[in-house]
């Protein structure tokens, strides 16, 4: 496997909604994306907490875009999966295939 870290879940799926989101992964809308893929509100404090992780250990980089006026002048921020982002989420694809394979669904248990 090309990556060397796994992904906590949440990493996970912080990098897939910015992959998804390309070019407009910023601030809003990957925590409406996260909220969106778990279900779950995400606090503003807790998204930029994961996306300043992720910038740290390089899986994604941050650049600001112009401001605008309906913004009162102010940024947004948006954040890019690195080369080293994208292998990781390869490498988590092929464990999850991995340890999936050969299994449809969880076996039920009786009760």
């Amino acid at each position: 496997m090309p990556g060397n870290g796994l992904l906590t879940i949440r990493e996970e799926v912080y990098l897939l909604s910015i992959l998804e989101l390309d070019k407009g992964a910023y601030g809003v809308a990957i925590r409406d994306s996260v909220s969106a893929k778990t279900g779950q509100p995400i606090a503003w404090g807790s998204l930029y907490f994961v996306l300043a992780g992720l910038a740290k250990k390089g899986l994604v980089t941050k650049s600001a875009g112009e401001p605008t006026r309906r913004r009162g002048g102010r940024r947004k921020f948006f954040y890019t999966l690195t080369g080293k982002g994208r292998a990781e989420l390869e490498s988590v694809l092929e464990l999850h295939k991995t340890l999936w394979r050969d299994r449809d669904a969880i076996p039920s248990r009786p009760d």
